[in-house]
């Protein structure tokens, strides 16, 4: 089957995002493909909390999900929003970062809230506190489709091995991991976590990713690191986006699953052990 990932640069403007990106979806079913998945936060790329307070919205009221549904339907694929920055009814006022799967008759199949939250000092200069603005999930969530079992993930889950473990032993044969990944970070760790995860599991692995530097009304600009990236379950790299916003579709053998599996039977030789004991000096 053909895949395609979308790369993009969104700005903090989600009704701006919004037409960019369903025509990356539509030049990507127009190439035959039939699962297209966009980048975390689809939507609004923003570091100021006022503007994220300003202009995003609840999932009821969001504008761009029901666009997204209405576009799956139209073109007869599946579609999975990497995830939209939503409103929620927390007191606190923090948001969700949810991914959505919909199915070709335009109807949500599953959601995930976020559930690891990137709070790291990069550098003095490059500080993230995700859990300052956004509440985690606290579920981890497989879904069917036509062409099997889907595990979703976000961005910063990615260094999280045991969540992709149990979404594997939960039946997935392909694992979502749509990122806005930081470009130090990225630059040293991305493509490497990305095989590894892939390997660990016997899953195919696929993580579109916001590139480039986005354009904010307020607060810090930020940067990210691109390379959308396909990663097959025996570690190869199908393909990678390198840092030029557009659609990447590529081609899945989905029996590569079972080969790598049956090759290297690491989900079935897993034993659950005591311990770790300490053992003093």
């Amino acid at each position: 089957m053909k895949a395609a990932l979308i790369q993009i640069t969104a700005s903090d403007d989600p009704a701006a995002n919004l037409p960019v990106t369903q025509g990356y979806i539509a030049e990507a079913a127009a190439k035959g493909a039939q699962f297209v998945l966009t980048p975390e936060v689809t939507n609004c790329v923003s570091a100021s909390r006022t503007r994220q307070i300003e202009v995003l919205r609840t999932e009821a009221e969001d504008k761009s999900l029901p666009a997204f549904m209405a576009q799956a339907k139209d073109l007869g694929i599946w579609l999975l929003i990497g995830s939209l920055a939503v409103k929620t009814d927390d007191p606190d006022g923090r948001f969700a970062n949810r991914s959505f799967l919909i199915s070709p008759r335009g109807e949500i199949v599953a959601r995930y809230d976020k559930i690891h939250m990137f709070d790291v000092e990069v550098s003095p200069e490059e500080t993230y506190r995700e859990s300052a603005g956004y509440r985690p999930g606290a579920e981890a969530v497989v879904a069917d489709t036509d062409f099997g079992r889907v595990g979703l993930t976000i961005c910063y889950d990615i260094r999280f091995a045991r969540l992709y473990l149990a979404l594997a032993e939960a039946g997935a044969r392909i694992l979502t991991v749509p990122a806005a990944f930081s470009p130090v970070t990225g630059k040293a760790h991305w493509e490497t976590l990305l095989r590894a995860r892939a390997i660990e599991t016997g899953c195919f692995v696929l993580a579109p990713a916001q590139t480039g530097t986005h354009e904010a009304t307020g607060g810090r600009q930020r940067s990210t690191y691109g390379h959308s990236m396909a990663v097959a379950p025996w570690g190869e790299v199908l393909v990678d986006g390198g840092t030029e916003p557009g659609p990447l579709v590529f081609e899945m053998d989905l029996d590569a699953v079972d080969k790598a599996r049956g090759r290297v039977p690491s989900l079935a030789n897993a034993r659950s052990f005591a311990g770790p004991a300490r053992i003093d000096a």
